[in-house]
């Protein structure tokens, strides 16, 4: 079973960009440590401080193998480091979620893939 972790951020939002930092430096770490990243998303138009990050596993043991892979990767603990620090995030929550494979990137009727 293939899963997606949802990591739901409640952002400061005078503090975009140092948010926007913090998640681009995951586009290196979750791939080497074994996630599939599916992409980190920020505020555009309506609320302004709830970001999200989408990761996706084979399984929740392939979570708990990454979870370890993390802490040990030094650029990892840094990331980590630097959002405690600067206090950018204010909230975190994770949720896991499976997939209904039939629905995923559906395009619109007519539109080029």
């Amino acid at each position: 079973m293939q899963i997606t972790c949802f990591i739901r951020y409640q952002v400061d939002p005078f503090q975009r960009e140092a948010f926007r930092a913090y998640a681009q430096a995951w586009g290196r770490i979750i791939p080497r440590c074994g996630g599939h990243l599916l992409g980190y998303f920020l505020p555009h138009e309506g609320t302004n401080d709830i970001a999200w990050g989408l990761i996706g596993f084979d399984s929740l043991a392939a979570y708990e193998a990454y979870r370890a892979r993390l802490r040990a990767d030094p650029e990892g603990r840094e990331n980590f480091a630097r959002a405690q620090a600067q206090r950018f995030i204010l909230r975190e929550e994770r949720s896991f979620c499976e997939a209904v494979p039939q629905t995923l990137d559906q395009r619109p009727a007519g539109s080029a893939s």
